[in-house]
């Protein structure tokens, strides 16, 4: 931006003058304390410090604080109320409004000294505007002035004591000194109001006083007689300012900027109407304005200012004016607007003729505007529309240019262009450091413009989807490159315009010309957008324009003749261009990087370019050529290290000759032959007949020597000129062998398409891939010994990799390999000859420890050492648990590395794993790995078996040498070897109910049957042994079980399918009266274990198993109200038998009002003693009653017992009354209490299975009888 004055660039700021805060004159040379030693700066402060002005370090410190408020700057988008502050004189004096006093008749019609119609004025008579009217309004005038002044304070006299009156004479004396004072301050105050009021500007006054002086009662009666005196404002006008701290001088600063920040407003919104005044005012004379006659040619032009150079000058004074008051929008529609008129001028010729000083200022005037109208674009986060304004403007003018005769083809065409991207650039970059940030310029996705119904996009939509460069707003860096671009094009124009005129002045501005470095302009420019490229760069792009940004450094640096730091940026770039395969960017840089090294002489660099050059050849021609200059170094020069091959590494570049390495199989065995053929090939667009290629070794897997083809010109009797050739090398002669290979002679002169076959075979004893590590290209001339580097398989671009197999010469024919990779061959062992067998007699059984032998029979000739893996696949069944033992190992999923030690061949070794499966039956999955490994008879000891087994580490040697695997996958089914079915009944008891007050129910080891009664289980089993284990709970416990004493006689035994086996347990249940109500389930108060083992089909018995059977789980079903009845199973005739009735009352909060009754029918053979109908007492929840009767049989035999009928009898509201009747409570017959026979009190139930889900529920009982015998 310095090719701009700097008023047309800067952010204009509210302008305010400081006056009065002159710094207090030095100390005198003659002082002592000035010249100060380290000694003196470490002694104590000199006493003329203590006499010191105190108001001298405030002054400092507000100079530093107002001059800090704000920056002048080109980029400054903060609208705050800040002001441009400059620090004046006194004394300062504003320039002349007009060059005749106000007092002179002509002062009206006497223009501004600026005005284009002052002959003095430097725009006299047709300039537009000058950059001094802007410093006159930056520098010169402001728009508030502060004027600094210190009030006088009388100097302090104390009394002789603080109770003698004050002195009457002195405070009239110090009265008449502070008036005379503040008189003095006003008159110097009035004139300086007198002179800003003739400007309009805003005057304040701050007085500098101590702090006494504050606390003074006769400050305020003094500070308004000033202000009246001397006509300040009464409003943000006068201040008083005492010496405070730096950080409240900054807040003082702040706040007298928003006080007098709307005095500034209205000053400049005074000027900008004064000027749209004059606007409109021109612009209605402008239909009466008659231009003058043109001058002729030799006069010189004296034409006064166009009506469209007026608007131009009111349109930018207005927009300078807004930009003053920080109203950006205003400003960018004045300057849209003065931008416009300046552009119809540019459209004419006769109003603005190229090359003149007006022509130049207005075009000066055009791109500050245009750099105006971008920023405050960017202000707005409006990219688009700054960008597209600064294109236009380009575009504009480049389209004046031509039609002013500098076009294209001038070098001033393109300085112009270089400027305007440069500006852009320092632009944004001063944007980038403060608030501005680019827009992520991503085109939108193709989907989104597609319809619903599938349609096919328009040609407009699919424009509309992608986005243009240059409407899109890029970082810095682009555009310095673009002026780096027009730079260079600006170089080459002035270097043919210097070539045509041939050292003399050939266009307007040679001579200025001459004198500009553009070499350094164009490195600075390029350097710029590297740095900026560096600093924006994404990982996506991963730098690829930032390097092509360095070639052009690079370049440039060439065209400086700096070679060696061209060289270096060279270095750099190429790796990445070799490595990306960038082959059209890498062509012109290795072709300018072989101009440096010529330059610099650098013989070796020369010969490693050529060569990487003639790889990258597009033509034929051009091989050749490249290949005519090789030789040529070659013949002129001697290498640098005799007796050193000179490297050149085409690892990632381009190679000479495209090759393939093809084998006819992919694997082979250890000792077998495997054959391979190498194709050496030129391209069609390369001739290598004129490279002096001396040699090519072949280079195979460590343990080979190498195979060396030399070359040898073809004889008179062969054919030189066939396409395909064919040389056969025979079997690769390993290391180990004392005689080492002959060369072997070949033609190594290679035309375009022509292909050099190899053809071998190749062996290994040892297993491991083969292929060939490199194939190296010798060049041998002068002295010199060059070296090539080739891969195995690896290609130009214009040829097709493909693998094939030659198979005739005549006719030539290949046939094609289906591999995807041909260029190595794997060599492997033998395969290990082992017979695997796996003997089992299924199914399974659940809980049983389910033997499997695996028996392994080594059937080949070596001796191997065996080791076993095994995995348990999880199961699918659900409530399925399983694991396997295998020596001493048990695990639920994989036991690794069991050893069975090396076995010798023809010998077998065995080993039996062991499955459990428990839970439920199913499928049970083994995987089973058998890995082998070869051992030489000589390594084996004596008790080998017996030696300690390797670690993983041995083996994975021995592996890596000769090893193989076996993998078995069996499926195991699993059935049940015992099946389970629970019958219970429940009895009552006959236990009377603890009283309700009985205090050992509270005790803890108090048990109550009286409700649960005893169990009774049959179980139905097929086992070998029982035995019951018990687990007695505050619920249930277990009073004895059948197998405790009969388990002796019984077991061991055989038990085949079918056969069963029953075994009876009695429980006692106490449940809990919260049990009882929420019908909960009580656990089995113990389990059966079952101990068997599995018959052998060959009548032995398998290994020990045991199975576990929970006791079911039991409920009680609920009962309120129940009478049990006690009868004895038998009597005897005309003999009393006695009868027991007892009624319980279990509910937990409902009482009972039970009624007794016993039906005698003359048809019963009893004759009863006792209660015939009767009314109990009131059965409260938890208690009971008992009744007796006395029977005497009369009759024998089974005889039925009399009726009892007991009643549960409640009071009951008939719903018949009505509502709002009260209800009365008659006796009805009441609810039936269900009467049981206690003899069999037995409520049978069933229990399916044995798992903790069978539950035992109670059913109904029977009738009851007596057995009378004679």
């Amino acid at each position: 931006m310095n090719s701009y004055p700097a008023e047309l660039l800067v952010q204009l700021a509210p302008v305010m003058f400081v006056a009065g805060l002159d710094l207090p004159p030095a100390p005198s040379a003659s002082t002592p304390s000035t010249p100060q030693s380290p000694g003196q700066a470490q002694s104590p402060p000199p006493t003329p410090t203590k006499t010191q002005d105190p108001f001298g370090s405030l002054v400092a410190r507000l100079r530093d604080a107002l001059q800090s408020q704000r920056k002048v700057a080109i980029w400054a988008p903060e609208r705050t109320r800040a002001f441009h502050m400059i620090l004046v004189g006194k004394d300062v004096r504003f320039p002349p409004r007009k060059l005749v006093p106000p007092e002179d008749p002509a002062y009206t019609s006497v223009h501004s000294p600026l005005s284009p119609m002052t002959p003095s004025s430097p725009l006299y008579p047709d300039g537009l505007i000058a950059p001094i009217w802007i410093r006159k309004h930056t520098a010169l005038v402001p728009s508030v002035f502060v004027q600094f002044l210190r009030l006088f304070e009388s100097p302090v006299v104390h009394a002789r004591s603080p109770l003698d009156p004050p002195d009457p004479e002195h405070e009239r004396d110090k009265a008449e000194e502070e008036r005379r004072r503040d008189i003095e301050l006003s008159a110097e105050v009035a004139a300086r109001k007198k002179t800003t009021n003739e400007r309009g500007i805003k005057l304040t006054v701050v007085l500098l006083a101590t702090r006494r002086m504050l606390d003074d009662p006769s400050l305020d009666s003094r500070l308004t007689f000033i202000r009246r005196q001397s006509g300040l404002d009464s409003r943000a006008a006068l201040f008083v300012l005492s010496p405070v701290s730096t950080s409240e001088l900054n807040d003082f600063a702040r706040s007298l900027q928003d006080a007098l920040y709307e005095p500034a407003l209205e000053y400049y919104t005074s000027h900008s109407k004064r000027v749209r005044r004059k606007r409109n005012r021109h612009s209605q004379s402008v239909s009466s304005y008659n231009p003058p006659p043109l001058a002729s040619m030799g006069a010189a032009s004296t034409r006064p200012l166009r009506p469209e150079g007026w608007t131009v000058r009111y349109e930018y004074k207005m927009a300078c004016f807004a930009e003053f008051r920080g109203e950006d929008e205003v400003a960018l529609k004045h300057y849209q607007d003065a931008y416009a008129t300046l552009m119809i001028m540019f459209g004419s010729t006769a109003i603005l003729p190229p090359r003149t000083k007006r022509w130049a200022e207005a075009k000066v005037l055009a791109d500050a505007i245009n750099v105006k109208i971008t920023k405050l674009y960017l202000y707005n986060h409006e990219h688009s529309l700054a960008l597209s304004h600064h294109n236009s403007h380009m575009r504009r003018f480049a389209d004046f240019s031509r039609g002013w005769g500098i076009g294209e083809e001038t070098f001033e065409y393109w300085s112009w262009m270089a400027r305007q991207h440069r500006v852009l650039a320092e632009l944004l970059e001063q944007g980038s450091n403060s608030s501005l940030t680019f827009p992520t310029n991503s085109p939108h996705s193709l989907t989104a413009g597609m319809s619903s119904t599938s349609t096919p996009v328009e040609l407009d939509t699919v424009r509309a989807l992608g986005l243009n460069p240059s409407h899109a707003l890029q970082h810095p860096g682009h555009y310095y490159f673009m002026a780096a671009r027009c730079t260079e094009a600006r170089r080459d124009r002035f270097l043919a315009n210097e070539g045509i005129s041939q050292g003399t002045s050939g266009a307007p501005g040679y001579a200025n010309e001459k004198k500009v470095d553009h070499l350094t302009l164009i490195l600075e420019l390029y350097t710029k957008s590297y740095e900026m490229f560096k600093k924006y760069s994404s990982t996506t792009s991963q730098g690829r324009l930032t390097l092509w940004i360095a070639y052009r450094i690079a370049h440039t640096y060439y065209e400086s003749e700096k070679f060696d730091v061209a060289i270096r940026f060279f270095e750099r770039i190429a790796k990445t261009y070799r490595r990306e395969k960038w082959k059209n960017m890498l062509r012109p840089l290795l072709s300018t990087w072989y101009a440096c090294a010529q330059k610099l002489s650098d013989v070796e660099l020369m010969v490693t370019l050529l060569v990487e050059m003639i790889g990258y050849a597009q033509d034929v021609d051009e091989s050749r050529t490249l290949q005519e200059d090789l030789l040529a170094v070659l013949e002129s020069s001697v290498p640098v290290s005799t007796g050193n091959s000179l490297v050149v590494d085409l690892k990632e570049s381009d190679p000479l000759l495209d090759t393939m390495l093809v084998f006819w199989t992919p694997e082979v065995r250890v000792g077998e032959e495997a054959g391979f053929q190498l194709s050496l090939a030129t391209p069609t667009n390369i001739d290598l007949s004129a490279l002096p290629i001396d040699s090519v070794i072949i280079t195979f897997s460590n343990g080979y020597y190498p195979v060396i083809l030399r070359h040898s010109p073809p004889t008179d009797g062969q054919v030189a000129d066939t396409v395909v050739r064919l040389v056969k090398i025979g079997k690769v002669v390993p290391e180990d062998e004392d005689e080492e290979p002959e060369e072997i002679c070949a033609d190594l002169r290679w035309k375009p398409g022509e292909r050099l076959v190899v053809s071998g075979s190749i062996s290994s004893e040892a297993p491991g891939p083969l292929t060939v590590v490199s194939i190296t290209v010798v060049l041998a001339q002068n002295g010199w010994n060059i070296e090539i580097p080739h891969e195995p398989c690896i290609s130009h671009e214009i040829s097709t990799l493909v693998p094939r197999w030659l198979t005739s010469l005549q006719p030539i024919q290949f046939l094609q390999l289906g591999r995807s990779d041909c260029s190595s061959v794997i060599v492997r062992h033998r395969p290990h000859e082992l017979a695997v067998s796996l003997s089992h007699q299924a199914p399974a059984l659940v809980d049983e420890e389910y033997p499997i032998v695996i028996d392994i029979t080594n059937v080949d000739e070596r001796h191997l050492d065996v080791v076993v893996d095994v995995l348990l696949q999880p199961t699918e069944v659900d409530q399925g648990a399983q694991y396997i033992i295998f020596d001493d190992q048990r695990s639920s999923g994989l036991i690794k590395g069991i050893r069975l030690g090396t076995i010798a061949p023809g010998v077998s070794a065995t080993k039996t794993l062991y499955l459990v499966g428990s839970g439920a039956p199913g499928d049970r999955m083994l995987d089973i790995s058998i890995q082998s490994t070869s051992i030489q008879p000589v390594s084996m000891s004596k008790g080998d078996d017996d030696a300690e087994p390797r670690n993983s580490s041995s083996l994975g040697a021995h592996a890596t040498v000769d090893s193989c695997e076996k993998l078995q996958t069996i499926v195991i089914p699993t059935s049940g070897a015992l099946a389970v079915t629970y019958d219970v009944a429940y009895s009552r008891s006959k236990n009377a109910i603890p009283a309700l007050a009985d205090l050992s129910t509270v005790e803890d080891d108090f048990w109550d049957d009286s409700y649960g009664g005893e169990c009774s289980a049959p179980c139905g089993l097929v086992i070998e042994s029982l035995k019951l284990h018990r687990q007695d709970n505050p619920l249930a416990k277990v009073l004895d079980c059948s197998s405790d004493e009969s388990s002796d006689d019984m077991f061991p035994g055989e038990y085949l399918p079918g056969d069963e086996l029953y075994n009876v347990s009695r429980v006692s249940l106490n449940p809990r009266e919260e049990q009882v109500l929420g019908e909960e389930k009580i656990t089995g108060p113990g389990e059966y274990e079952v101990v068997w083992r599995r018959m052998l089909p060959e009548g032995g018995c398998g290994r020990q198993s045991i199975t576990r059977f929970a006791l079911p789980t039991l409920m009680i079903s609920q009962e309120g109200l129940i009478a049990l009845l006690d009868i004895p199973s038998f009597a005897k005739l005309h003999v009393s038998t006695p009868i027991h009735l007892t009624v319980r009352n279990r509910h937990s909060s409902r009482s009972a009002n039970v009624t007794v009754s016993l039906d005698l029918d003359p048809s019963d053979a009893f004759i009863v003693a006792g209660l015939r109908n009767g009314r109990l007492p009131i059965l409260l929840p938890g208690s009971e009653e008992k009744l007796s009767w006395n029977l005497i049989p009369i009759e024998c035999g089974h005889v039925k017992v009399p009726r009892i009928k007991v009643m549960d009898v409640r009071g009951v509201a008939l719903p018949s009354q009505g509502v709002g009747v009260p209800s009365t409570e008659i006796e009805v017959e009441g609810e039936a209490v269900k009467v049981v026979d206690v003899r069999a009190n037995w409520n049978t139930a069933s229990a399916q299975g044995a798992g903790d889900s069978a539950v035992a529920i109670p059913q109904q009982d029977g009738a009851s009888t007596i057995l009378v015998l004679p």
